[in-house]
């Protein structure tokens, strides 16, 4: 019998929130201002108001070694944060870089002194979460192929206006051709700049391999000849050259630093690139790839080959790596790095009942580049494709993609972890067991079918 409990009980509970970081500020970061709150040790405030100039931001870091400051919470948007944030770091001030919405509610008015002491006081009590932030060898690799990937951008964007330019002077030679890009589209285009005007004459300019019939080259290349669209169609292909210029500056300094890193893992050891480059490479074959092969640099700096897994290219694996790192001690599990690329729902649980079970709005660029490689899996052959073709005629097209990203998230996240090369036999012993679940149920309804007639 349970003993019952009287209702005029007293119970003794604890006041106040534990104190988990003695020695804390907060700083509420802006693009002309500052403001950093620690405590004044008699149960107050301090707030230090400044400009978010360089010398302001020493003065700030000085100011925080001296008053024996361990751990500093900080809350900005864009990216006014990183150059303190870089600072504190040198300094051995331990930086946290706190989601925006974790800390906005902010009893009594919005100013940006009260922000500060709010967030020292969530700080010191434990409750606020450090954003992730990858080394700095890493963080440089992430500048350089994300503006890498920005120039693509305005690349196509000019690859756009060459159409629209040709079309305006009635030019269908891009519908013609497969790419108005390749060796005898920018011919055309740059005879037709030079002043040719003749069909004949620019459909000479085809080359051999171009499956279109002569007849419809010609047909195709008899335009409106007016001088602003001509003049249209100069700029956009001076900016799609010079774009592309800028791309190859770029990939040369992503280049330099995969050297620079491959050469720290290695203890200035590169001679597996040197054995790398002796042999034979495959001629580039698609578009707004490296003209050098990354996988080396790839498997050194990691310790695997990440593009071993189907949908993950060397662009691809690139681009993920500069964006989380090789160390993934800094997520607790598979599960939690998958949650925090934003491949599985944010399941809100109320009465014990899931009330809500959506993705969060939030943009990681590392999922996305998942995602991407997900959505080319449905014609793949290997167990991850038959995985994303099940879960297409489950859920659709859409969550098939979803559901096989997170799988290649936690893929990557194991490999990375333990160091281990790819092994079909990660997905095929799933595949393997689906199948078997699925030929008993058949033979169960078979049974079922056999009694009933």
């Amino acid at each position: 019998m349970k003993k019952k409990t009287e209702k005029n009980s007293v119970v003794k509970m604890g006041t106040g929130l534990p104190v988990f970081n003695h020695h804390a500020a907060g700083i509420d970061i802006g693009d002309t201002m500052h403001c950093v709150a620690i405590s004044d040790g008699l149960g107050g405030h301090e707030v230090k108001t400044t400009s978010a100039f360089t010398c302001d931001l020493h003065e700030i870091v000085d100011y925080l070694k001296i008053n024996g400051i361990t751990t500093a919470a900080m809350e900005s948007t864009g990216v006014y944060w990183l150059a303190l944030y870089l600072l504190l770091e040198e300094a051995g001030i331990e930086p946290y870089l706190v989601n925006a919405s974790h800390v906005k509610n902010v009893t009594g008015r919005k100013k940006d002194d009260t922000d500060a002491i709010w967030i020292q006081k969530l700080h010191t009590c434990g409750l606020l979460q450090k954003s992730f932030q990858p080394d700095n060898e890493i963080r440089s690799l992430r500048d350089y192929t994300r503006q890498r990937k920005n120039l693509i951008l305005l690349s196509s964007d000019a690859v756009r206006r060459i159409q629209k330019a040709l079309e305006l002077m009635n030019l269908k030679i891009h519908t013609v051709i497969s790419d108005i890009l390749g060796k005898t589209g920018m011919c055309m285009v740059k005879a037709i700049l030079a002043g040719e005007r003749n069909p004949a004459v620019l459909s000479l300019l085809c080359d051999p391999r171009i499956k279109a019939s002569e007849e419809d080259i010609i047909k195709s290349l008899a335009g409106i000849w007016k001088e602003e669209y001509l003049f249209m169609l100069e700029q956009a292909v001076e900016n799609y050259e010079f774009h592309q210029a800028q791309i190859k500056s770029c990939e040369a300094k992503i280049q330099t630093q995969l050297l620079k890193q491959v050469a720290m893992v290695n203890q200035g050891d590169i001679t597996c690139l040197e054995e790398n480059s002796k042999k034979k490479t495959k001629p580039k074959g698609k578009k707004n790839q490296f003209d050098f092969s990354v996988s080396p640099y790839l498997k050194a700096i990691t310790g695997v080959d990440l593009c071993q897994i189907p949908g993950i290219s060397d662009v691809t694996a690139l681009e993920f790596v500069a964006e989380v790192g090789v160390d993934m001690s800094k997520w607790k599990s598979a599960k939690h790095f998958a949650a925090w690329l934003n491949l599985t729902p944010n399941t809100k649980i109320t009465g014990g009942k899931i009330v809500s079970s959506k993705l969060m709005k939030k943009r990681n660029k590392a999922g996305q580049y998942l995602r991407q490689a997900a959505s080319t899996l449905s014609t793949n052959k290997t167990p991850i494709g038959d995985y994303h073709r099940r879960m297409r005629g489950k859920l659709g097209g859409r969550g098939a993609t979803l559901n096989t990203a997170h799988k290649l998230a936690r893929i990557i996240y194991t490999m990375l972890l333990n160091k281990t090369e790819y092994n079909v036999m990660m997905v095929n012993e799933n595949h393997e067991n689906y199948k078997q679940d699925k030929i008993m149920k058949l033979e169960k309804q078979i049974e079922r079918l056999k009694k009933a007639s």
